[in-house]
């Protein structure tokens, strides 16, 4: 059965991003982003409640993940300026098969980020 998870790792401190807020976005078509939830990261760096989409949830399409990344970092007490380098990190992808296992991954720091579809 197919679902979607995240997890975040802060680079900068070589820790879990515990307390980063995330949103969970269905794209539609003509560019419309409805919120299907908004969680705040637990101290491992994912959603305490599991996956974001369960198998019931799973569905092929567009999504996209947001990740309030200077947010965080100024929580963690991070100098940054006003106007910082990375602010929020939205992420889109694809879900074309609603039985897979989808796991996106974000590896954070404040002036850098990478994302892969992980296992």
């Amino acid at each position: 059965m197919g679902h979607l998870s995240t997890h975040v790792l802060d680079t900068a401190h070589g820790c879990p991003a515990a307390g980063m807020k995330v949103t969970l976005q269905r794209l539609q078509p003509g560019g419309r982003a409805d919120t299907v939830k908004a969680i705040t990261l637990n101290a491992d760096g994912r959603n305490d409640g599991g996956p974001l989409l369960d198998a019931q949830a799973m569905a092929a399409g567009r999504w996209r993940l947001v990740f309030e990344v200077a947010a965080y970092f100024r929580a963690r007490g991070v100098a940054l300026p006003e106007v910082p380098f990375i602010d929020v990190v939205q992420l889109d992808f694809g879900i074309a098969d609603a039985a897979g296992h989808y796991h996106v991954p974000l590896l954070v720091s404040p002036y850098s980020y990478s994302t892969y579809r992980g296992s």
